[in-house]
C-alpha cells in the first residue's frame, strides 16, 4: 500500500512515518517545513520506499501531483498554534480549513478514497459533559484553531456523503513524546533551562490537561483502521486522567531541581480560546481493544531529555 502523509516531517507526522516504513508500507510525504523539521526524516530519507514532496497545501496543483499512487492519506498538516489564533485569524482558516479542502480535492483527483484526519478535543469548546463523549453537544466554538478543525471534519463528511470517501477521524487530547517541540510543558522547560529562578505561566496553573503518548495515539489509529468500517469514524483520543498545570510545573521543577519565582497572568485561561478542562471519554477506541501502554498523566520518562526524569512515570500506573 502507498500512503500519504500530510505533515510527515512534524512531531505526529514524522513517527507515523517512521512506523508505517518499519512495516514495509510505501510512503508519500509532503510537507512544506515551515514548522516540520527535515532532521525528523533522517531515517526516513534513507528508505527507499519514502518520498519526499517539498508542498504548500495551499499550492493545489503541486498537492494533486504529489499525490499520485496514493491509496490512503492520513491528513496530519496543521497550525496547531491555538494561542496565537486571535492575532491571525486567516492562518487557521488557510492552513486548517483550506487546507483540508485541497486535501480531499487532490484526493478526488487522484482516485484516493480513504482518509485518516487528526481533529482536536478542543472542537467541544468549555462543554459540561466530562469525560466528553465523541457524541457530545458542540457548544459555542471558543477557539479560532477549534472552529477550523471542526469545519474541517463537516468537510471530509460530506465528502464521504457526496463522493464515497471513508474517513477516520481522530480528536486528540494534547500528545507527549519524542520530537515533541511546542506546549506548555516543552516551554516550561525552555524556560527553566534558560533562568531557573523565575517562570512565566499564562493562565492560573489550574487548567486540567491530558496527555496521550505518542506511541499510543499511533497504536489507537492503527486498531481503529483495522476494525472500524464504517463510512465515518469518529474517535476520542486520550488517557483516563488528567493533571493541573500546576502538578506539571512542580514535576519539572523538581526533575531540575529548580526552586523559581512562579508568576502567573492571571485567570483562568491561558489566552483568548485556551480551554480550561479537556477530558475525553474514549470508551468508543477502546472498545475497539486499545488501551494505551501507558495509561498515568504523562508520558514514560525515556523520551524526556537526560536532565528531566520523570520519578513518578510509570508504563502501569
Amino acid at each position: 500500500m502507498t500512503i500519504v502523509v500530510t505533515g510527515c516531517a512534524g512531531f505526529i507526522g514524522s513517527s507515523l512515518v517512521d512506523r508505517l516504513l518499519a512495516f514495509g508500507e510505501t510512503v508519500i510525504g509532503v510537507d512544506n517545513f515551515s514548522t516540520g523539521q527535515r532532521r525528523f526524516l533522517e531515517s526516513a530519507l534513507k528508505n527507499v520506499a519514502f518520498r519526499l514532496f517539498e508542498v504548500d497545501l495551499l499550492d493545489l496543483s503541486s498537492l494533486t501531483a504529489s499525490f499520485a499512487g496514493g491509496d490512503l492519506v492520513f491528513h496530519l498538516a496543521a497550525n496547531a498554534d491555538v494561542r496565537f489564533g486571535t492575532q491571525r485569524p486567516g492562518k487557521d482558516l488557510e492552513q486548517n480549513t483550506i487546507a483540508t479542502y485541497h486535501v480531499l480535492e487532490a484526493m478526488r483527483a487522484n482516485g484516493i478514497r480513504r482518509i485518516v484526519f487528526s481533529s482536536t478535543g478542543s472542537v467541544y469548546g468549555v462543554t459540561d459533559a466530562i469525560p466528553t463523549p465523541e457524541d457530545a453537544p458542540f457548544p459555542v466554538q471558543t477557539s479560532l484553531y477549534g472552529a477550523s478543525k471542526l469545519a474541517g471534519e463537516g468537510l471530509i463528511s460530506a465528502y464521504c456523503e457526496g463522493f464515497g470517501f471513508q474517513s477516520w477521524i481522530f480528536r486528540f487530547v494534547s500528545i507527549l513524546g519524542e520530537r515533541y517541540t511546542h506546549g506548555h510543558v516543552f516551554d516550561f522547560y525552555k524556560q527553566l533551562k534558560a533562568d531557573r529562578s523565575q517562570l512565566r505561566v499564562l493562565g492560573d496553573g489550574k487548567q486540567r490537561k491530558s496527555y496521550l503518548y505518542i506511541q499510543d495515539c499511533l497504536d489507537a489509529m492503527q486498531v481503529a483502521l483495522e476494525k472500524a468500517a464504517e463510512k465515518i469514524n469518529i474517535f476520542n483520543l486520550g488517557v483516563e486522567g488528567y493533571c493541573e498545570v500546576n502538578d506539571s510545573i512542580g514535576w519539572i521543577c523538581r526533575a531540575l531541581q529548580a526552586e523559581p519565582r512562579v508568576e502567573y497572568t492571571g485567570g483562568d485561561r491561558g489566552w483568548i480560546g485556551d480551554n480550561p478542562f479537556i477530558f475525553l471519554d474514549t470508551k468508543r477506541i477502546r472498545s475497539l481493544g486499545w488501551t494505551p501502554k501507558f495509561r498515568g498523566v504523562l508520558p514514560p520518562v525515556d523520551w524526556w531529555p537526560t536532565a528531566v526524569r520523570w520519578p513518578f512515570a510509570s508504563t502501569t500506573s
